[in-house]
């Protein structure tokens, strides 16, 4: 007998529409597979969206509405958990990461945690919370692993400048900090721009937010929030709306070789290596 997963409609209003696809499925009598191969998709992905572990695009709902004589019941629903927020299995960052196409992020505050040093992120995640800090850094850094697959994800990330000058952890790991983001100017999948503050007003001032793009489900905005870990949403509206702004902020930022030469003179100006107690500068 297949092992069927148990649902929790109640869970979130996304895990209630996987629970209605499931129910209209199993009224219809079709498999995973039968599903998916009317509506263009594998057997696994249905099965991931009944579960509420993936959520499909768009385009996929009035395909499944048609496969499964809804009579616009399955858009109906879908229009429901598409509004709302994101379960929290979809605040779990590195689970999104694990999976996605590309990354794309505005940080306007601190430097990205794939792109954060040992030293840099030991001192974000020891502000206000300092226990289990080894373990917490530990967890970080092993999200960057992502970067070295066979297959990465497009990580393109545009920095504040404001960014490069908050010093975090003291001058030596600023500096250690920036020179592993100029580690990144030959590696395809990863690009760097920094938004100068020569560019004035601009589209992300209200904050930091990230957007991650699937090949075979809905994109997900995110914003990262401070007690309630932040929020995430598929809606399309919402999405195309962040997606809009992050073209500007890539418009509005240097380009990434100029972005390069920023970071390369703000390390050397403001975090410029100082003399050991005691010794004095060769002349």
């Amino acid at each position: 007998m297949a092992n069927i997963k148990p649902l929790d409609p109640g869970a979130s209003p996304l895990h209630y529409f996987g629970a209605e696809l499931r129910r209209l499925r199993d009224a219809a009598g079709l498999t995973l597979d039968q599903l998916g191969k009317i509506v263009f998709l594998t057997g696994s992905m249905i099965g991931q969206i009944e579960t509420a572990t993936k959520t499909p695009k768009d385009e996929h709902i009035p395909r499944l509405d048609g496969a499964l004589g809804a009579d616009g019941g399955v858009v109906r629903v879908w229009e429901l958990a598409r509004r709302s927020r994101l379960p929290g299995w979809y605040q779990r960052i590195a689970q999104l990461e694990a999976t996605v196409d590309k990354i794309l992020v505005f940080q306007a505050t601190v430097v990205h945690g794939l792109l954060q040093t040992d030293g840099y992120a030991r001192a974000v995640l020891g502000v206000m919370r300092p226990e289990g800090l080894d373990t917490k850094v530990e967890a970080r850094l092993a999200r960057q692993e992502i970067l070295k697959r066979v297959d990465p994800p497009m990580l393109w990330v545009v920095l504040a400048e404001a960014v490069l000058h908050q010093e975090i952890g003291g001058k030596a790991v600023m500096r250690t900090q920036l020179e592993h983001l100029l580690s990144f100017r030959s590696c395809e999948n990863v690009q760097i721009q920094v938004l100068p503050f020569t560019a004035g007003a601009h589209a992300g001032m209200t904050g930091s937010f990230t957007i991650f793009s699937f090949d075979d489900q809905a994109d997900v905005a995110y914003s990262e929030g401070y007690e309630d870990g932040g929020w995430a949403v598929v809606n399309s509206k919402e999405v195309k709306a962040r997606w809009l702004r992050y073209d500007l902020l890539r418009a509005a930022a240097l380009s990434p070789e100029d972005s390069a030469e920023l970071i390369h003179r703000v390390m050397e100006e403001r975090y410029e290596q100082q003399p050991e107690p005691g010794r004095r500068p060769v002349a």
